[in-house]
């Protein structure tokens, strides 16, 4: 049944506005991937140039460093690069509004973030705790083993992490779950090949460890790109995303190993084993509380430009066709 009352559009077709062109995608994508390898290197540039500067010894990679914080501190840096780039990519090129990738409400839902958070807070203390319990079980090597930092250093690193991991979490998140999922999403009317592709992108950005860990990665990304388009925003995907790495981080931090040398993607088969149900629990929880709470997942479709013909949508709220054209030119894991 057909309807071109208040047509509605689900998260994953918010790319698709009355001025949509494959270009401007294509474009985006260029401007992201330059503008953030410029930042990146540019900031990288400038913290070793300063190390330099201020005598310190060379790192592992031979240059000059401030120590283990401050090279992991720039790792998230460097990814947190992404943001701003990607939320320009959409405003600038696709000529929509930035917020448009956080939630069909064009905003960050904060009070849904925080409820997501609290959730994911205690999956990742569960996970945490369960591989903690296995790998003593088994006599596994583990980095968090040994003496305790102390107060001091913890408070100095888990004060950098709280000011590091959010943006470094938060670009990951806005450029597969959003601007990539929004990105395919503009030529899908059912959202699973949007979720599956990044979710794919996703891990394969992660490196390539073992298999398990690459799993892992995908899993992850599908269940964060079925919230998203489920919940219709990032909110879920973040919270978790950012329960995982501050809590391992700060876990970590707590032993007084603040090395970068392996990833999620290096993921032993245990772990995996542990995680999976894990995701599938905060999946589940989050989609009750967002139907219990009523929670918006559709938006209203951009009006076109004058002269442009309706929109038609399906009763589901997916458009049921390709938006018509107005004359000429008118977002650890």
């Amino acid at each position: 049944m057909l309807t071109v009352a208040e047509p509605l559009s689900p998260y994953h077709r918010l790319a698709r506005t009355p001025i949509h062109r494959w270009w401007r995608t294509v474009l985006g994508t260029l401007f992201i991937v330059v503008g953030a390898t410029m930042l990146a290197l540019g900031g990288y540039g400038v913290v070793t140039v300063a190390a330099d500067l201020a005598g310190r010894p060379d790192g592992a990679d031979g240059l000059p460093t401030f120590g283990a914080l401050a090279d992991l501190a720039l790792s998230f840096l460097m990814v947190a690069a992404l943001l701003p780039v990607t939320l320009l990519a959409a405003r600038w090129i696709q000529e929509r509004p930035a917020g448009t990738l956080s939630s069909v409400t064009g905003r960050l839902r904060l009070r849904w973030l925080l409820t997501c958070l609290a959730v994911a807070g205690v999956a990742i203390a569960l996970f945490l705790g369960a591989i903690t319990i296995v790998d003593s079980g088994t006599g596994a090597d583990t980095d968090l083993t040994g003496e305790l930092a102390g107060w001091g250093p913890f408070a100095v690193s888990a004060l950098v992490l709280l000011l590091v991991v959010p943006p470094q979490v938060a670009a990951e998140e806005y450029l597969t779950r959003g601007w990539l999922l929004q990105g395919v999403g503009a030529w899908c009317r059912r959202p699973w090949l949007p979720i599956a592709v990044q979710a794919i992108v996703f891990a394969a950005l992660h490196g390539w460890g073992t298999p398990w860990g690459f799993a892992d990665l995908v899993m992850f990304g599908l269940v964060a790109g079925w919230l998203t388009v489920r919940t219709g925003g990032l909110e879920a995907a973040i919270a978790l995303h950012l329960a995982n790495n501050l809590l391992s981080c700060l876990l970590s931090a707590a032993f007084g190993d603040l090395g970068v040398d392996e990833t999620a993607a290096d993921m032993p088969w245990r772990y995996v084993a542990i995680d999976v149900p894990v995701l599938l629990t905060y999946a589940w929880v989050i989609a009750w509380l967002a139907r219990r709470r009523n929670l918006r997942h559709t938006s209203p479709v951009p009006e076109a430009p004058s002269g442009a013909f309706p929109v038609a949508v399906d009763s589901g709220g997916a458009m049921a066709g390709a938006l018509p054209q107005a004359a000429g030119s008118a977002a650890q894991w």
